[in-house]
C-alpha cells in the first residue's frame, strides 16, 4: 500500500542528507549548525542546575501563552518573509530572562519559532527557524546572566518602590540592550557569511528599521516591569504588542500592495499611476520619453509542457533580466499574464531601441532549468517580442503611447516574433521602425 503524504513528508525530513543545510557553503553551514547546538548544551546545563517551581512554571507559561497569542494573532501572509516583520518575540523573552531562572529564557524562544513555522502559508526551510531561535536562546540567556550580577540594591529578584523601581528598570534597559546587540551580530554574523557583499548599513539604519528596534526595545522593557508588578498583567500587554506590530507593518503592507506577488514588479496600477505622473514631468519639462511593451512568445506552451510552477520560474527569470537591463530611473510593471510595460524616461527613439534589443536578446540567450535538482534535465527556452512608442509631441498621453506600443507588439508578433518593432505617431500619420533581430531557437524549445 502507498504511503500516505503525512508519512511521505515525514520520511522525506529524516532523509539527512537532502537538507537544505547541506547546499549552505560549508563556512556558513557550520555556523548555522553549531548556534544550536551551543543553545542545546547551555540548556541542558542550565535545567540541570535549577530548582524548578510550581510558582515559576505558571509564570512561564503565562508568558508562553500571551507570546503564542501574540503570534498566532499576526496574519498568515506576515510569515511568508519573517527577515521583513517584526514578529517582536523577544519582547516576551525579556520577562523570562529577568524574573525567571536564565533556562526559561533560553527555552521559549523554541516553541514560539516552531509555531511561526506552523502558521507560514509556505513554511520556511527549518534550519533557518531553529537558528533564529538558538541566536535568541543565547542572547537573552546572557541578558539573564548579566542582571544577577547588578547588586541586590541596584536590581534584585523583585521590582521595588521609590529609586530602586528606577534603578530596577535601568538594569532591565540595559540587559535588553545587551541581548538584543548579541542577537544582532549573530544574525549578522550569518548575514556577512551568505553574501560577503550585502551593505548591512542600509538594512540597519534606515527608518522603519530603527523604529522597530525602538518599539521592541520599549514594549520589552515596558512588559517587563508590568509582569514584574504583577504577572497577571502580561494579558494586557497583548493588544499593546499587536498593534505595535500592526504599525511595523504598515509600510511593508502598503509597499506589497503596489508589487505584482509573482515578479516584484509594480502591478499594473501602481505602473500606469506612476507612468501618468512621469509623463506629465516629461510634458512640463519637455523632455524625450518612450514607452515599451514586452511579451513572453508562446508563453502558454510552456505552461501546458511543463507546469504552472516553471512557468513562474520563468516569469521571475524574465522579471530578473528587465531589472539587470533597465536603468535605475526606468519604470517596469506587470500589465498582463505575460506581458510586461517598461517606461524609459529622457529616452529617444533609438536609444529606446537599443535598450529593448538589449532586453530581447538577453532573454533569447537565457535557459531556464525545469528542475534545479537534475543538471541533465530539460531546459526552457524563452523568446520576447517588443513593440515601443515614443512621445514626440507635447499633448500625449499615456493611453495614446500604450496605443502605439500595442501596435508594434502586434506587428512584432505577426512577424515572426522574437522582434522589437516601434511606432512613431507624428500626427495622423505613423510608421514602423524594425530592427530585425538575429534567430534564437533551441531543439525542443516550444518556440521553435
Amino acid at each position: 500500500m502507498p504511503a500516505s503524504p503525512v508519512i511521505r513528508s515525514l520520511l522525506a525530513r529524516a532523509a539527512v542528507r537532502e537538507w537544505a543545510w547541506w547546499r549552505l557553503p560549508w563556512l556558513l553551514r557550520c555556523y548555522v549548525g553549531a548556534v544550536p547546538l551551543v543553545m542545546a548544551g547551555l540548556i541542558a546545563y542550565s535545567a540541570s542546575q535549577t530548582t524548578w517551581r510550581q510558582d515559576d512554571l505558571a509564570k512561564f507559561g503565562l508568558l508562553l501563552g500571551c507570546a503564542m497569542i501574540s503570534v498566532a494573532a499576526t496574519h498568515r501572509n506576515a510569515y511568508v518573509k519573517p527577515g521583513m516583520v517584526r514578529d517582536f518575540i523577544t519582547a516576551w523573552v525579556l520577562p523570562a530572562a529577568i524574573l525567571l531562572p536564565p533556562v526559561y529564557a533560553m527555552m521559549m524562544p523554541i516553541p514560539l519559532y516552531l509555531l511561526t513555522q506552523s502558521l507560514a502559508p509556505r513554511p520556511r526551510v527549518i534550519y533557518k527557524r531553529l537558528f533564529s531561535a538558538a541566536v535568541i536562546s543565547l542572547a537573552y540567556g546572557a541578558a539573564a546572566l548579566l542582571f544577577r550580577v547588578f547588586p541586590a540594591s541596584f536590581a534584585g529578584s523583585s521590582i521595588g518602590a521609590g529609586r530602586h523601581a528606577l534603578t530596577w528598570t535601568v538594569a532591565v534597559a540595559v540587559c535588553e540592550i545587551v541581548g538584543g546587540r548579541i542577537n544582532h551580530l549573530l544574525i549578522v554574523g550569518a548575514i556577512k557569511l551568505s553574501d560577503p557583499s550585502v551593505r548591512l548599513a542600509s538594512l540597519e539604519l534606515n527608518r522603519e528599521a530603527l523604529q522597530g528596534d525602538f518599539a521592541e526595545f520599549d514594549l520589552a522593557i515596558l512588559i517587563t516591569v508590568v509582569v514584574a508588578v504583577n504577572p497577571v498583567l502580561a494579558i494586557f500587554a497583548v493588544p499593546t504588542v499587536l498593534l505595535a506590530r500592526r504599525f511595523m507593518m504598515h509600510a511593508q503592507l502598503l509597499e506589497k500592495s503596489r508589487i505584482d506577488t509573482k515578479t516584484g514588479l509594480l502591478n499594473s496600477s501602481t505602473w500606469e499611476n506612476e507612468a501618468t505622473a512621469e509623463i506629465a514631468r516629461a510634458t512640463r519639462t519637455r523632455s524625450p520619453l518612450s514607452l515599451a511593451l514586452v511579451d513572453i512568445d508562446h508563453f502558454k506552451a510552456v505552461n501546458d509542457t511543463y507546469g504552472h510552477l516553471v512557468g513562474d520560474k520563468a516569469l521571475r527569470a524574465v522579471t530578473d533580466a528587465l531589472r539587470s537591463q533597465l536603468r535605475a530611473y526606468d519604470l517596469a510593471g506587470r500589465f498582463g499574464g505575460e506581458e510586461f510595460a517598461i517606461l524609459l524616461p529622457h529616452t529617444h527613439q533609438a536609444n529606446a531601441l537599443i535598450i529593448a534589443e538589449r532586453l530581447r536578446t538577453r532573454i533569447a540567450a537565457m535557459s531556464i532549468r525545469v528542475d534545479d535538482e537534475d543538471e541533465s534535465g530539460p531546459l526552457v527556452k524563452l523568446t520576447v517580442s517588443i513593440g515601443v512608442s515614443v512621445m514626440d509631441n507635447a499633448g500625449r498621453e499615456l493611453t495614446d503611447l500604450l496605443a502605439d506600443a500595442d501596435t508594434a507588439l502586434y506587428h512584432a508578433k505577426e512577424n515572426g516574433r522574437n522582434k522589437t518593432h516601434a511606432l512613431t505617431s507624428s500626427g495622423p500619420r505613423a510608421h514602423l521602425a524594425q530592427i530585425a533581430p538575429a534567430v534564437f531557437s533551441a531543439p525542443g524549445s516550444p518556440n521553435r
